[in-house]
């Protein structure tokens, strides 16, 4: 698959295939060997050219963003790319959102019961000095809010919960 993105402002090309189990990931170009282990709902690790990385990776209108280590990673993928190869959101049912990261929520943007559109926030997390804003996944009635200020949390604790 190939795409068209934008990384932190900056356009790249992205090509990635599958080789024996693992993937060939090439930006502008340069390959990288990828061995990709899902380790939960919206995180990763990942082995990229013998290096390992613990990734968090949220959806966002037009694209992700990508937790890092050093940081969070804006990435908007090009109008023709959008969708492919991408889990379409859930439309029904209860959707949960997790942490990201292990961190510490700053602030709680929403209440049971109250209405959200698609990429409304609703819970602001503070990871590696960063404050990451949350946002609705999908157009809903939020039926729990599970989140407290000042509260610590790990990786994969859920929030919000969006009906």
């Amino acid at each position: 698959m190939r795409f068209d993105v934008t990384v932190d402002g900056r356009k790249m090309s992205v090509e990635v295939a599958s080789r024996a189990g693992r993937y060939v990931v090439t930006l502008d170009g340069t390959p990288l060997e990828v061995d990709h282990v899902a380790t939960g709902d919206r995180f990763a690790s990942l082995l990229v050219d013998g290096r390992s990385h613990d990734v968090g990776i949220e959806k966002r209108p037009g694209g992700y963003v990508v937790v890092l280590s050093r940081g969070a990673v804006a990435v908007e993928l090009a109008d023709a790319a959008r969708g492919v190869g991408v889990p379409a959101p859930r439309t029904r049912g209860p959707t949960a959102l997790a942490a990201p990261m292990p961190g510490r929520v700053v602030r709680v943007l929403v209440a049971p019961g109250q209405e959200v559109a698609v990429g409304a926030g609703l819970v602001v997390v503070e990871a590696m000095k960063m404050e990451n804003e949350l946002r609705a996944p999908r157009a809903g009635r939020v039926r729990e809010v599970t989140a407290r200020e000042g509260e610590a949390v790990e990786a994969g604790t859920p929030l919000v919960i969006v009906d």
